[in-house]
């Protein structure tokens, strides 16, 4: 089996969407997840799948582990700034396999990544909308992203979403796309907790130095 990262989640009150409503929030999610394939990372382009589950829950497939939260907070932020939507998220990392048929559903994988995640999910507090399998530090670290992003207007959830993408947009490309001001894109930015966010996550997705002992 492969290490992956599952990302499994449901769109908080649903029941409040109107069909139209979920069926945009879900397929804002699933072209979302599409993107992650013009993300550069350092091995072979980032494969991902994704997948209805139920009425309104979810689940895709990252074959790039510690990009895991930067997906999971893109993810977020696109749909936040698609809409009146939010989504809960449980991420676990592991093993997972990768069949052809995975690949195309990711409710055909199978493995300890995919049942930790899903697990999870069925398990989140009420209070918490983001969370890691694994417990400890990195739980700490999505915690902490969860209690920040939730909190997102819909105009610095889509100025994040373009500034999560690890591309190195600048903020007048950013301003471009969006049809406003660089200095609006910088207010969101700021407001948003870009800067310490950004800070995290390039720790996380940083390899640790081999450590050296002295005999």
């Amino acid at each position: 089996m492969t290490q992956i990262a599952v990302l499994t989640g449901d769109i908080v009150n649903s029941s409040a969407l109107s069909l139209k409503e979920l069926d945009l929030a879900l397929e804002t999610l699933n072209l979302a997840t599409k993107c992650f394939s013009d993300w550069p990372t350092e091995s072979p382009p980032l494969t991902t799948a994704f997948a209805r589950r139920g009425g309104d829950s979810w689940q895709t497939i990252l074959e790039t582990p510690k990009l895991a939260l930067r997906a999971a907070l893109f993810l977020r932020a696109t749909l936040m700034g698609a809409g009146p939507f939010q989504t809960r998220i449980a991420i676990a990392t592991g093993e997972g396999s990768l069949t052809d048929k995975a690949m195309k559903d990711p409710n055909y994988g199978h493995g300890p990544a995919f049942t930790h995640s899903g697990r999870l999910l069925e398990k989140l507090p009420r209070n918490s909308l983001m969370q890691h399998a694994d417990g400890g530090p990195l739980s700490a670290a999505y915690l902490l992203a969860d209690h920040i992003s939730r909190e997102w207007t819909q105009a610095q959830a889509a100025t994040m979403a373009l500034a999560l993408a690890p591309t190195r947009r600048t903020q007048q490309d950013i301003a471009e796309h969006l049809g406003i001001s660089r200095q609006a894109v910088a207010q969101s930015l700021k407001s948003a907790g870009y800067t310490a966010i950004n800070a995290a996550l390039e720790l996380i997705e940083t390899d640790p130095p081999e450590r050296h002992h002295d005999a």
